[in-house]
């Protein structure tokens, strides 16, 4: 580990939780409830923004006449790369100086393009407005983080972390349900800009209630390039673990989300409906649990003392790697859903200890930076490789005449499962290690 973060970590040994600054910033009272609602919405509204076009592809591809291929376009690789890549600048950006600004900035960009997207009459215009949803919601998280670690004090940041996380499951289930409904009772159009508008009305309440922030003394690790601290905190051996923990991440749950469906209707004759239901109930729900009670765990394991804060991750990664492997062969459907749900746990329980962990090596300052990070390592190559593999060996399995291709393709979900709870373990050694320290 490099130097500072050897301090950094190492303070844990004398206090309850790493302090970070004077706490003169740390809000109190209602404002701490007010806070952590705001990011809720603003993560919340971000998701629901991004799936929009999932909902709704049938209708915009036949109103635009588009192709499946065009639409894969609106949702797929670009969007992605986008999203990750201008994480970055953004985190920086929120790390040296206003995080609220960046965020509010980001919200109402993000929001305009998705109301303009409601105005796009040929595939160019909307594919620019998705781009432009992209690149604002591309700081959204990191300047979120930057929020928490300025604004609420360090032994509640796991369950912040955690309550900002969880508007990612509510806004998919509320994009999925209210998002359809108002595509078939108004259209698609309606839905772009009436999702912009509330996104309007969040950005306002985010720049009231998130007071500024004092910009941050500067340093010598603060003054260094962007990509120089990159590169410094991927040289620890805690942080590159946890980026390649992320990688794997992103190779199990983007396929798993992408296919868990289609197997379902493909493999045991539910049907859209059916699957839709049962899988973004259940989703969502775990989403919900996964977030909060891994925020809290989260917090107590670092309380502790021990510095093992990422060992039941990686536990819950290898009992869902079992479950996950048996459901894809099981006769029955309802058991195969039964069978995914630690999955769906798995995924939604990691983000607080990822991004809580990121942040502990990274040290003050540096936590956007962090979080940007460990975005680009789950959001860029496994899901723009992730379900292409899956694809590729479930078509392969099929033209050879083996039963079942597709669930021979998803095995590629157990198989990263396991590669994650293997990355999360050795972080998690790599961190207590640093604990020995002085």
């Amino acid at each position: 580990m490099t130097e500072s973060a050897v301090r950094s970590i190492d303070r844990l040994k004398d206090i309850p939780y790493p302090s970070a600054g004077s706490g003169s910033e740390y809000v109190s009272g209602w404002r701490v409830y007010a806070t952590l609602l705001t990011l809720f919405l603003v993560s919340t509204i971000s998701q629901v923004d991004r799936i929009l076009p999932f909902i709704m592809a049938e209708a915009i591809k036949r109103d635009l006449s588009l192709s499946d291929t065009q639409v894969g376009l609106l949702t797929g690789v670009p969007f992605a790369v986008c999203y990750t890549l201008l994480s970055m600048p953004l985190a920086r950006a929120a790390d040296r100086g206003s995080p609220r600004f960046v965020l509010v900035a980001c919200i109402v960009a993000w929001s305009a393009m998705t109301a303009l997207g409601g105005f796009a009459a040929t595939f160019l215009l909307l594919a620019l407005t998705r781009f432009g949803v992209a690149a604002g919601e591309a700081g959204a998280f990191p300047a979120g983080h930057a929020i928490i670690a300025r604004k609420i004090r360090p032994e509640r940041r796991g369950m912040a972390i955690g309550l900002f996380a969880m508007g990612m499951p509510i806004g998919a289930m509320v994009g999925f349900a209210a998002g359809g409904a108002v595509a078939d009772a108004l259209g698609w159009r309606v839905a772009l800009i009436g999702a912009g508008a509330i996104g309007g009305v969040i950005a306002v309440l985010a720049f009231a209630v998130i007071g500024p922030t004092a910009p941050l003394r500067q340093t010598s690790a603060t003054g260094e390039t962007f990509l120089r601290s990159s590169a410094r905190l991927l040289a620890t051996p805690a942080f590159r673990w946890l980026f390649i923990g992320a990688i794997a991440v992103g190779f199990a749950s983007a396929p798993f989300y992408a296919f868990a469906a289609p197997f379902l209707i493909r493999v045991h004759g539910f049907t859209a409906g059916e699957a839709g239901l049962a899988f973004g109930l259940l989703q969502g729900l775990m989403g919900i649990v996964g977030t909060v009670v891994g925020g809290r765990m989260f917090d107590r394991a670092v309380q502790s003392g021990t510095g093992r804060v990422l060992g039941p991750p990686a536990i819950l990664f290898l009992i869902a790697s079992v479950t996950t492997s048996v459901a894809l062969f099981v006769p029955s459907g309802w058991v195969a859903v039964a069978l995914l749900v630690p999955g769906m746990l798995s995924f939604a329980f990691m983000l607080p200890w990822a991004f809580g962990a990121s942040h502990l090596v990274a040290g003050k300052g540096k936590e956007a930076q962090a979080t940007s990070i460990v975005m680009v390592g789950s959001g860029l190559m496994g899901p723009a490789l992730g379900p292409l593999i899956v694809g590729m060996v479930s078509d392969a399995a099929s033209a050879a005449q083996i039963p079942n291709g597709l669930a021979l393709g998803m095995l590629a979900v157990p198989v990263a499962s396991v590669a994650t709870a293997i990355a999360m373990l050795i972080a998690n050694q790599r961190i207590a290690d640093a604990f020995g320290r002085r």
